[in-house]
């Protein structure tokens, strides 16, 4: 650690030479700038560096390393760990980092590290174009990629690493790398679920898709018709179009118009059914869940950016998540997925069954995301706003897990869970992967400077 004259001078400067803010713990504005989305997370950085550009972004790894100070990495602050902020350290802030640049003839999207998914959808919606984004306006896009990216799209066009065509990355040196398939190979295969582990991305450029028509069926059920919906949804999935996903959820009734004024804050079971498509198909397909006797139907065609913003996290609650990747699932599993709906905490805690398939399971098989062959996955996720309620909301998702074990392919999705040590990392990533991504992470970080995220120790 750097004396504190030293670290004084070098402060001094980078207030000085960064053209973004600096916030050290005296500063006006710093409490703002070191929350993030999840309430549990309450850490206080040394320095947290609000950069603009790539310039800035080069400036404020050599400051940390300069100083010894531990660092961290904040996009879209979505991490439900809380990676993107540190004690003592040197937050390096992308928020200001927000700028989409579209090439509709290319169908590609160049996004700076720093955007959103509400940033990225708007953008491409007015062209009739999309990619596999995350199932929140408000996640960060670059975490969400690097980390494999699963979303309403994925059994259409893929993860998202699987439309990433480029890469531009800051490294723990301070120095500035492109990585694409012509062009430093092995940290591309890298950045295809090993996260911020190689460095500070910058920027992503990302393949598009047409999809001139979106629609949704969402439809609430009483929970003594879970089961029912449960095994409906699922076969209309197994036997249906790659066009179609959504999931079966769990929730408490929202405060919106589409929800009867007596079912607010009452247990619901919800089949969501997205499909990359005009609405007289999707009304088709939803036939056999709108024959189901449910409370409340939302069906039609609605622009892609809207519905990303459907289960937005809203910011300032106490959230713990988890997941499983299922083998199938079969009837006894999903009486053991609605019993874990039906013992649902407080507050506004969702328990969701994804299916997976169509281009997830046809992409290629190369790249370190794993959970790529499971059909199914299982993600209990906990939001709740008292303390009081951290026990319970954190024993109920450890309760969906061990349920759901018996069906487990071992694999996870890195983005869905928090800090759950390093064997969940490997089941992450794949053995063998772990190997070969060790020995990337010690070529590019070999002192660890990134390790605010899923760490990828350097061998």
């Amino acid at each position: 650690m750097a004396s504190p004259s030293k670290a004084g001078a070098a402060l001094a400067a980078l207030r000085e030479e960064l053209v973004g803010d600096v916030f050290a713990p005296s500063d006006a504005g710093y409490d703002e700038a070191r929350t993030v989305f999840n309430a549990m997370i309450d850490k206080r950085p040394a320095v947290i560096a609000q950069c603009v550009d790539e310039d800035d972004v080069v400036r404020a790894v050599r400051f940390g390393r300069d100083l010894d100070l531990n660092i961290a990495v904040r996009g879209g602050g979505h991490s439900v760990a809380g990676s993107a902020v540190n004690d003592n350290g040197l937050v390096i802030d992308l928020r200001h980092m927000r700028a989409v640049s579209l090439d509709p003839a290319a169908e590609a999207v160049r996004i700076a590290g720093g955007a959103t998914m509400s940033d990225l959808d708007r953008a491409c919606q007015p062209y009739g174009l999309a990619t596999t984004g995350g199932r929140a306006s408000t996640t960060g896009v670059g975490g969400f990629v690097l980390g494999g990216g699963t979303g309403w799209l994925d059994r259409r066009f893929g993860l998202a690493v699987d439309n990433l065509l480029g890469v531009e990355l800051v490294t723990a040196d301070g120095e500035r790398v492109h990585a694409s398939a012509d062009e430093n190979p092995e940290l591309f295969w890298g950045l295809h679920g090993g996260g911020g582990n190689f460095g500070v991305a910058t920027g992503l450029t990302l393949k598009l898709h047409p999809l001139p028509d979106f629609s949704i069926a969402l439809l609430l059920y009483l929970p003594e018709h879970g089961r029912e919906v449960a095994r409906t949804y699922r076969e209309l999935i197994e036997t249906g179009p790659d066009e179609a996903s959504g999931g079966v959820l769990y929730l408490a009734g929202p405060p919106e118009e589409f929800v009867p004024p007596h079912l607010v804050g009452s247990l619901l079971c919800a089949a969501l059914l997205t499909y990359a498509g005009p609405e007289e198909d999707l009304r088709k397909l939803a036939e056999p869940l709108l024959a189901l006797p449910h409370e409340s139907e939302l069906v039609g065609a609605m622009p892609y950016a809207d519905v990303q913003c459907m289960i937005d996290d809203p910011p300032g609650m106490r959230n713990y998540w988890s997941a499983e990747y299922l083998t199938g699932a079969p009837d006894e599993y999903l009486d053991v997925f609605c019993a874990g709906g039906e013992a649902l905490p407080p507050g506004g805690t969702i328990h969701v069954l994804f299916p997976q398939g169509g281009a997830i399971a046809a992409g290629p098989h190369e790249y370190p995301v794993p959970y790529r062959d499971a059909p199914w996955a299982v993600h209990p996720f906990a939001i709740w706003e008292d303390p009081a309620d951290d026990e319970r909301c954190i024993q109920w998702v450890r309760d969906v897990r061990a349920g759901a074990r018996p069906y487990s392919t071992g694999a996870v999705y890195l983005n869905f869970i928090g800090d759950e040590g390093a064997d969940r990392v490997e089941a992450g990533l794949g053995a063998e992967n772990t190997r070969r991504l060790a020995a990337l992470k010690r070529r590019y970080d070999p002192d660890n400077v990134f390790r605010f995220n899923h760490n990828i120790a350097p061998a």
